[in-house]
C-alpha cells in the first residue's frame, strides 16, 4: 500500500497547513489543520478534515465494511450500517487516541441482534486492521442497535 501526501500551500507562500493525499488506488483526500493551531503560520483554513479525523473515519469505514460483509456472508438481509465514533485524546504530545467508542446502527429485515454483535466482535478481534492498530493505544468500546427495515 502506498500514499503520497503533499503540502498544498499556494505558490511562494509559507503559510497554510492544507495537504493532499494521493492514495495507491488513485484517490485523493484533502486534509487541513485547525485554524487555531497556535501561531498564524501554523494554522489551517478549516477546508478539510484534520489528519486524525481522517484516521478515525478510516477506522469507522474499515469496521463498517467488515460488519456488512460478515452479515451478508451469513445470508442476513442487511440494508444499512452507520457507525458513530467518538474519541478522546491524550492531553500531551503525542496526543494519541486514548478512548474510542463506536456505536453501530444496523438496519435489516429480521436481523438477529446476536448476528450483529458477532459481526462487530469479529471485526474488532480479527479483521479490522485500523481498529486493531488503534486499540494498541486506545480503549475501544462498542454498542449497537438493530433497526427493522
Amino acid at each position: 500500500m502506498e500514499c503520497t501526501v503533499s503540502w498544498s500551500a499556494p505558490a511562494g507562500s509559507r503559510s497554510g497547513m492544507s495537504f493532499i493525499a494521493e492514495t495507491g488506488s488513485g484517490h485523493v483526500l484533502a486534509m487541513d489543520g485547525a485554524p487555531d493551531a497556535g501561531r498564524p503560520d501554523q494554522g489551517g483554513q478549516n477546508l478539510a478534515p484534520r489528519p486524525l479525523e481522517a484516521m478515525l473515519a478510516g477506522a469507522g469505514g474499515c469496521t463498517a465494511y467488515d460488519v456488512v460483509l460478515i452479515l451478508r456472508r451469513g445470508r442476513h438481509d442487511v440494508r444499512g450500517c452507520t457507525v458513530r465514533l467518538s474519541a478522546d485524546r491524550a492531553e500531551t504530545d503525542p496526543k494519541v487516541f486514548t478512548r474510542i467508542h463506536m456505536h453501530f446502527r444496523v438496519t435489516g429485515r429480521e436481523l438477529p441482534a446476536q448476528a450483529v454483535e458477532r459481526a462487530i466482535h469479529l471485526s474488532h478481534s480479527k479483521y479490522c486492521s485500523a481498529a486493531i492498530m488503534l486499540g494498541k493505544t486506545a480503549e475501544i468500546t462498542t454498542s449497537f442497535e438493530v433497526l427493522d427495515a
